[in-house]
């Protein structure tokens, strides 16, 4: 769990010091933090909070309904088939940072995950995913993993049972690519 008292006092300390000083506190304190710290919005309401998944991997994607890597979902919800009895967690992320492909809204990303793709895993509101606005789960995850940010739709990152970003992957690696099979069976056994 998250070393509250210890976020605290290094954000309070970083107080007393120069702007360059404090970032690396914040840095510090960020990544002292886990994934299962955060939670989004449901695409059909309520929350989906990441400490109800604590211990168990997770594979977060950020998606678009009018994206060429669209017809990845098909490949997520087979690793939702797949792997969810063993503990994975598939999580869409529709976001219209790149190329405004998720111009719609819950309406639309609905029809096309559920009716077009048949997805079963959760999905949360549409969100941004990169930039001073983006959900605190991707900035997290790019204090984590600072050479793998989303570039375009359908980046994946894995998170493994210690709540740490284990992998991640390229919108250009299919969702039942061998690597991305590969990590989570890994992620699964630890």
């Amino acid at each position: 769990m998250i070393d509250r008292r210890g976020v605290i006092t290094a954000l309070a300390a970083s107080a007393t010091f120069p702007l360059a000083t404090r970032s690396v506190f914040a840095q510090a304190a960020m990544s002292r933090m886990t994934a299962y710290s955060f939670s989004f919005q449901g695409l059909k309401g309520g929350d989906i909070r990441l400490a109800d998944f604590a211990g168990k991997p997770l594979l977060v994607v950020n998606t678009a309904s009018l994206c060429g890597f669209t017809p990845q979902y098909a490949g997520l919800q087979e690793l939702w088939t797949q792997y969810r009895e063993r503990g994975l967690t598939v999580i869409g992320v529709p976001s219209n940072d790149f190329g405004a492909q998720e111009p719609g809204g819950a309406g639309d990303i609905t029809h096309t995950a559920e009716q077009t793709y048949h997805v079963s895993f959760p999905i949360t509101a549409k969100t941004s995913v990169k930039g001073p606005n983006a959900h605190p789960f991707y900035k997290w995850a790019a204090a984590e993993r600072p050479a793998d940010l989303p570039s375009w739709n359908f980046h994946k990152y894995l998170v493994g049972r210690d709540g740490h970003i284990a992998d991640a992957f390229s919108s250009r690696v299919e969702p039942t690519d061998t690597r991305v099979v590969t990590a989570i069976a890994r992620a699964l056994t630890v």
